[in-house]
């Protein structure tokens, strides 16, 4: 799926979600955190597949569920403890989402079942070209999109930081 694809799977039920529970839109923040989410397998996976040649494919590491597990569960835990459980259940939504989505033909009925690239390490990854259908001329996509993650992902350690250290600061007077 293309990220803004991955974006609206996500962002759709969240902001009717908070329609109805709520009676009003999300904040932006919120929705930067379900775009985060959504946008996470992809933003980590692709540079180190088809940038940096570090994994065996741009659905590995991220998008598996032996890492995907242990990340969810340190975002519930930041959750609970910055009183952000509505936050950690969108960014676990729209994380899920994503590996849903790009699993949705394995996952689906009559058969369904998980893919090796869901369970890699533990299994090979599923073989694909070492050139993603998408690179463009030159991989020049694949040059952008390692920049997009690049930025994407210090912004969001940048808040994480700021954020984490505003926690230390009230907890500490």
């Amino acid at each position: 799926m293309f990220p803004i694809e991955h974006c609206i799977v996500a962002v759709i039920p969240i902001i009717a979600y908070v329609l109805v529970r709520d009676r009003d839109v999300p904040t932006g923040g919120f929705l930067a955190i379900v775009f985060v989410g959504s946008q996470l397998p992809d933003l980590v996976d692709k540079p180190l597949a088809h940038q940096f040649g570090l994994i065996p494919s741009g659905r590995v590491f991220v998008h598996s569920l032996p890492v995907a597990v242990p990340i969810l569960c340190l975002a519930g835990w930041y959750a609970w403890r910055t009183d952000r459980l509505r936050a950690g259940g969108a960014f676990a939504f729209a994380y899920l989402s994503h590996i849903v989505a790009d699993n949705r033909r394995v996952l689906s009925l009559p058969n369904p079942t998980l893919s090796d690239d869901m369970l890699w390490p533990f299994r090979p990854a599923t073989p694909r070209p070492d050139v993603p259908y998408w690179a463009g001329e030159a991989s020049i996509n694949v040059r952008l999109w390692t920049l997009f993650s690049a930025v994407v992902l210090a912004i969001t350690v940048y808040y994480l930081y700021r954020d984490i250290n505003e926690q230390l600061r009230s907890s500490a007077t």
